[in-house]
């Protein structure tokens, strides 16, 4: 009212309903779809009028909104208690550590003899047989990598998810990865289809229902029942964020 703008046009700037607007000034949360939409609104609203949208959501969370049950935890093997034996190492593992470990040794000990000795073809006499024998000239290896290549490439690797979606019923899904390109561009995927799967650092994904399950490298997680949702996905994790921050497809 002191800026003499119209309900009329803010309805048309933000594409929000007048009688949720209306809503949303007389504090009648009853007449909203649900607190995923009031943040929505809220937010959306706040933000044409020019105010601070960040602390009216987080104020109506704080006097109107409980803490939520559906945050899903990040993906970890239960912690084991202080106090609570360790599993058996088998009797064979040790014996089978001795066995690479001699083989590791004699192959570098055949490496290194084998390049003190020249390209040309030797003659070996072993004195207690009196045999000879003629070596082959070695050819030539390839070259051996650095000790700092054979360590980045299993690093970066071990950072890569791998990501499949499995519907359970009709779900619409908006999937981008962490270069911000776009892999699910807004698609409605049905039961009995996959998509994937799809590899990067992180992917955050909008589900329009909770019609679907995220399998993170063979580990399947359930999502929860709200609508709209966002989720991060990490190797490490599966983390819930507001919808407002979710990707947005066209």
């Amino acid at each position: 009212m002191r800026a003499r703008i119209d309900i009329s046009e803010i309805e048309a700037k933000t594409k929000i309903r007048a009688k949720y607007l209306r809503a949303l000034e007389n504090e009648e949360w009853g007449l909203l779809p649900g607190p995923t939409y009031v943040r929505t609104f809220l937010r959306t609203y706040a933000e044409a009028l020019g105010l601070d949208a960040k602390l009216l959501v987080e104020e109506y969370k704080l006097r109107h909104e409980p803490p939520s049950d559906h945050d899903l935890m990040p993906i970890s093997p239960p912690r084991r208690p202080p106090n609570a034996p360790g599993p058996r190492m088998p009797r064979w593992v040790p014996v089978a550590v001795m066995v690479v470990l001699l083989l590791v040794g004699l192959f570098a000990l055949g490496t290194l003899a084998g390049e003190d000795e020249s390209p040309e073809a030797t003659e070996v006499r072993i004195p207690t047989t009196r045999t000879t024998v003629t070596t082959v000239p070695r050819t030539t290896t390839a070259p051996r990598r650095s000790s700092a290549e054979r360590r980045q490439t299993p690093v970066a690797s071990s950072r890569v998810a791998e990501l499949r979606l499995v519907p359970t019923g009709e779900v619409y899904v908006c999937l981008e990865d962490a270069s911000g390109n776009k892999l699910i561009s807004g698609a409605t995927l049905r039961p009995g289809s996959t998509a994937g799967p799809f590899r990067s650092r992180r992917f955050r994904v909008r589900l329009g229902n909770g019609n679907v399950r995220l399998n993170v490298d063979g580990r399947t997680r359930r999502v929860g029942r709200d609508s709209p949702m966002g989720y991060v996905i990490t190797k490490n994790e599966v983390r819930r964020i507001d919808p407002a921050d979710a990707p947005e497809c066209v």
